[in-house]
């Protein structure tokens, strides 16, 4: 067996604004936007990934899909940012960080240099999760 990740998902509040972040803030690409409604459920599948990855996608997975008595815990969790962490590889951590700022993103670390051999920073996406970016050095 010889296993490739293929999907990821992290829950989001609401589509557009997470599409508003990671497509037009960090340049991802939208694979998919179906509305589910004609499937009996009341709302989108979305994937997103990076231009140079076509066979990763990550799935913006709407709290309202999950039961009702699990949604405001969830919320209180992607709040807090303890769910969901995604980790991108850029070639420019000092500029990334710039860019997402200028962005309004909250800022949760500015870039540093980590013993274990990156230069990363980290911001929150509109749902709470944490977004990190880390460049190799």
């Amino acid at each position: 067996m010889n296993p490739t990740l293929s999907h990821c998902f992290i829950i989001v509040e609401d589509h557009d604004e997470a599409l508003a972040f990671y497509r037009d803030v960090l340049g991802l690409e939208v694979r998919n936007d179906v509305d589910m409604t004609d499937w009996g459920m009341p709302w989108r599948w979305v994937t997103i990934g990076a231009p140079g990855q076509p066979g990763i996608e990550i799935g913006l997975d709407p709290v309202a899909s999950k039961a009702p008595a699990d949604q405001e815990p969830l919320r209180t969790l992607m709040t807090k940012g303890a769910l969901s962490a995604l980790i991108f590889d850029v070639a420019d951590c000092d500029a990334a960080f710039e860019k997402i700022r200028a962005s309004g993103a909250e800022v949760l670390q500015e870039p540093i240099d980590q013993p274990y051999g990156v230069r990363d920073c980290a911001f929150r996406d509109p749902s709470g999760n944490m977004v990190r970016f880390s460049q190799r050095r």
